[in-house]
């Protein structure tokens, strides 16, 4: 775990563009898990993932949702500032609303490897238990690292896809947590 790391939930006024001045998104992407033919493999796409300014900006917005309806933003900080992120949807997902969504999780590329996404992956999940959900619902960035990250948390692929998040990233690779 991460010294001199603190957790806390983040307020819909906290949640502001600048409180990203110091996240780095960027990831190199090489290899990326597909379905293809009903069966999961691995495939070289090469690509970097950051985000642009109108892609902070949509974040926050969305971010400040997720708070302002109820639901978990968690930040994690190392002097003060935000060094990763957790948010959960209050809304229940499923058939059966069994779901909670983990909209959000990411830690700033100079603090990856530190244990932060862990810890935020707990806290959303004790935050989903309290809410009464039965699983974690996880629309997970499909490249081997991510996956991996998620696997060895105890994800594995969910049972009922959620169609909205498939429309909006079709190359995710749709996950559950069983609380």
């Amino acid at each position: 775990m991460a010294k001199s790391i603190i957790y806390r939930k983040l307020t819909e006024d906290e949640i502001t563009k600048e409180l990203f001045t110091e996240f780095v998104r960027y990831q190199k992407v090489t290899r990326c898990w597909r379905k293809i033919d009903g069966e999961w493999t691995i495939k070289d796409i090469e690509f970097i993932d950051d985000w642009s300014n109108e892609e902070y900006s949509f974040l926050v917005e969305c971010l400040k949702n997720t708070s302002r309806t109820g639901g978990l933003v968690m930040g994690a900080f190392q002097n003060d500032k935000l060094k990763g992120f957790a948010s959960v949807e209050s809304e229940p997902l499923g058939s059966d609303k069994e779901y909670l969504d983990l909209s959000s999780l990411h830690v700033s590329e100079d603090m990856r490897g530190k244990g932060i996404g862990k810890v935020l992956f707990g806290i959303a999940t004790t935050w989903a238990g309290e809410k009464e959900a039965k699983k974690l619902y996880i629309s997970a960035h499909s490249s081997v690292e991510t996956q991996a990250f998620y696997r060895v948390l105890g994800c594995v692929e969910a049972e009922e896809y959620n169609q909205d998040h498939v429309d909006r990233e079709p190359y995710d690779c749709q996950l559950e947590y069983l609380l």
